[in-house]
């Protein structure tokens, strides 16, 4: 399968969103989130999510659909383009309001913008998953080996160039899971 890369991204994407939001009845009950947890999910959502994950589909996967004949600027591809500048701006958004929660201890606008960060990429991943995925798998039957290479070359350009590794957000996302579990 030529998406496996991309679905165990969004495993660990899951994984660190799903304890954003256990974090979310601490803010609001006035307790405080620790300065460095905090850096690192938005370090994990900035670096991790966007240059490495989106990386991997924005400089792989698109333009070997394409090939295919799925166009760029309209349909999926566009869709999903579209949907990685939001999650840009919302991952900003909430840099920003991390910094003024740091400072000031206010809370309000943190909370807003981690709720519309995690609703916009938990959608946006099921799209993936559930519709892209899908079709990627069936146009690029035939190229399984190349497609995973490419990922996988596109991964280490990526994390080299933040200078982290997989293992270093793996590791993050499993402490962060048992801080701030998920109750369900």
């Amino acid at each position: 399968m030529s998406t496996v890369s991309l679905k165990k991204d969004h495993v660990l994407i899951e994984k660190v969103l799903k304890s954003m939001w256990a974090t979310i009845p601490i803010l609001k009950s006035g307790n405080k989130i620790p300065e460095p947890i905090l850096n690192q999910v938005i370090d994990f959502t900035k670096n991790f999510t966007d240059i490495c994950h989106h990386g991997k589909e924005e400089n792989s996967l698109f333009p070997e659909l394409e090939k295919k004949g799925m166009p760029r600027n309209a349909g999926p591809i566009a869709v999903m383009l579209m949907e990685h500048e939001v999650t840009r701006k919302l991952a900003s958004r909430m840099e920003s309001s991390s910094k003024t929660y740091l400072s000031s201890g206010d809370s309000t606008q943190l909370i807003t913008d981690m709720q519309e960060y995690i609703n916009h990429v938990v959608q946006h991943l099921w799209k993936e998953n559930n519709r892209l995925f899908e079709m990627a798998e069936m146009a690029l039957r035939n190229d399984v080996d190349h497609i995973n290479k490419s990922l996988e070359d596109v991964e280490k350009i990526k994390l080299k160039e933040i200078g982290k590794t997989r293992e270093h957000y793996e590791k993050f996302a499993e402490e962060l899971a048992k801080q701030f579990p998920l109750r369900e």
